[in-house]
C-alpha cells in the first residue's frame, strides 16, 4: 500500500499537472485554521459566555470594516512587511503605503501556501473575521474597541483618497 506522502504527491500531480499547488501547504493552513476556530470554541464555552442568537447589525458592521482594514494592513501595508518577509519576496510599491509582493516559490509547499494566504488580504479576511467574531464572543468591549479603532482608520483611509481624488480634480 502507498505511503500518506506517495499518495498526496500522486493526487497533486494529477491536480495540477503542468502547475506547482502547494496541496500539503494549504491543508496545514486548514487544520490551523480549524484549531483557531476550535480553539476560540473552546475558550467561548470554558469562559461561560452565551453566545448570541443574532449578533447586532452594528456589530457586523463595525467587523465588516474592522475585517476589511486588518486584512490589508497583514497583506499589503509596508510596515507589516517583516511578518510577510519569510514568505514573500519585495518586487514594488503598490501606491498608499502598500507593497506588492511575490510568494517565495522555493523551500517548503508549507511555505509556499502561507506565503499565498499573507498576501491576500481576501484570504485573511477569514481568519480575521473568525478571531474578531470569537473576540466578540470571549472579550466583546476590548475587541469592540479594537475593532472601532480598526474601522476609523478604514474610514480615514476613504477620505484620505476622496480628498485626494477631489483635490486633483479641483487643481484639473
Amino acid at each position: 500500500m502507498a505511503s500518506l506522502r506517495t499518495r498526496l504527491n500522486r493526487t497533486a500531480r494529477a491536480y495540477a499537472p503542468h502547475d506547482h499547488r502547494p496541496l500539503d501547504g494549504y491543508l496545514v493552513a486548514m487544520g490551523a485554521f480549524g484549531a483557531l476556530a476550535g480553539s476560540l470554541v473552546a475558550a467561548a464555552r470554558m469562559g461561560g459566555r452565551p453566545v448570541p442568537e443574532r449578533p447586532a447589525m452594528a456589530d457586523v458592521a463595525l467587523l465588516s470594516i474592522a475585517t476589511h482594514k486588518l486584512s490589508r494592513l497583514v497583506a499589503k501595508d509596508a510596515v507589516t512587511s517583516p511578518l510577510r518577509a519569510p514568505f514573500t519576496r519585495y518586487t514594488e510599491p503598490a501606491g498608499a503605503a502598500e507593497l506588492n509582493e511575490e510568494v517565495r516559490d522555493e523551500g517548503s509547499s508549507v511555505r509556499h501556501g502561507i506565503g499565498e494566504l499573507v498576501t491576500c488580504p481576501f484570504c485573511l479576511a477569514v481568519w480575521v473575521a473568525t478571531g474578531l467574531t470569537g473576540g466578540l464572543v470571549i472579550a466583546p468591549r476590548l475587541t469592540r474597541l479594537a475593532a472601532t479603532a480598526l474601522t476609523a482608520t478604514a474610514v480615514s483611509d476613504f477620505l484620505q483618497m476622496a480628498y485626494s481624488i477631489a483635490k486633483e480634480k479641483a487643481e484639473g
